[in-house]
């Protein structure tokens, strides 16, 4: 069985050996040469490959030395056969065909990518992804609109992919979509934290017909609709409070991300408390008095 699975291994290797490859073929094999000028690859073919330094990417960043290794595994496109018989391929023409596609794929997924500003001038930053040469504008730099984006060059950053067009050679990614998703699972993970009927002292903040919204902190908003700034009915959040001012509330609901409050709950919850301390002690010590002339009147009945 193994005699004859070598055999059928070596045909296969043989096969592979005398299959024609054309220019334009686009081909992989294993690295098994570096030098200075160009890269050589094993193709299981009768002729080795060789991809010479222009043509291995169009990262100006890149280095032969460092970015590739022996062994390593690379498609590249045949553009020609030399003087001694070997294929001469571009891995950069390679890469304009297959990285298309990989890019679409990325971008379909919303695949986050960790890319490194190469060059940057006012309109935005330029980096590489599979080979490609990849634009992210000023606005798409960071949460808000970068004034200089040459601060980002040398920066690894992390970004999704927004745009692919292979017709125009347009690749645009973006790092505010990546870093608005973090915040917002930063922030749905410190509102999973609160606790319905916690009160909080937090500020006004901001001022609506229907309500005001209240920071809690953590840079966290809740909405104190108007039917919850008091016990009586009001026609503007303006008539009890303004942009500024400290309140305390209760959080009276957390659901689908957004913060209920209630600034009457507390002061309902203040006066059951006054209620409860005022009057409270006084029936205790009447029914614990009655109780004791009671006694006292009987014991006095008795006679020993």
């Amino acid at each position: 069985m193994s005699e004859e699975l070598t055999m059928q291994d070596f045909e296969q290797e043989l096969n592979r050996s005398f299959k024609k490859i054309f220019p334009g073929d686009v081909v992989t094999g294993t690295v098994i040469g570096i030098s200075d000028t160009e890269v050589t690859l094993d193709l299981n073919y009768f002729a080795e490959g060789i991809i010479p330094l222009t043509e291995l990417s169009n990262d100006p960043r890149f280095s032969i030395k460092a970015d590739v290794q022996i062994g390593e595994t690379i498609s590249a496109m045949v553009t020609h056969e030399n003087k001694e018989g070997a294929l001469m391929l571009s891995k950069k023409k390679a890469d304009d065909v297959l990285s298309w596609d990989k890019l679409k794929e990325l971008m379909d997924a919303g695949t986050v990518v960790t890319v490194k500003i190469a060059e940057a001038f006012p309109a935005g930053a330029i980096t590489y992804l599979e080979g490609i040469r990849a634009f992210i504008p000023a606005s798409k730099l960071a949460m808000t609109f970068v004034d200089d984006p040459t601060t980002f060059i040398g920066q690894t950053v992390q970004a999704i992919v927004i745009t692919v067009n292979q017709a125009d050679q347009k690749l645009t990614l973006s790092v505010k979509d990546v870093l608005k998703e973090q915040e917002k699972q930063e922030r749905n993970g410190r509102i999973a934290r609160l606790v319905v009927g916690t009160v909080v002292t937090g500020t006004v903040e901001q001022i609506m017909p229907y309500g005001a919204f209240v920071s809690i902190g953590e840079d966290l908003s809740g909405l104190l609709h108007i039917s919850q700034i008091c016990g009586r009915r009001i026609k503007s959040p303006s008539e009890v409070i303004k942009i500024g001012d400290t309140v305390n509330v209760k959080i009276i609901d957390v659901k689908d991300g957004k913060v209920s409050l209630s600034m009457k709950a507390v002061e309902e919850d203040a006066e059951v408390s006054e209620e409860v301390e005022e009057v409270a002690p006084e029936n205790y010590v009447f029914e614990d008095k009655t109780a004791n002339n009671t006694m006292a009147s009987l014991f006095a009945n008795i006679k020993l």
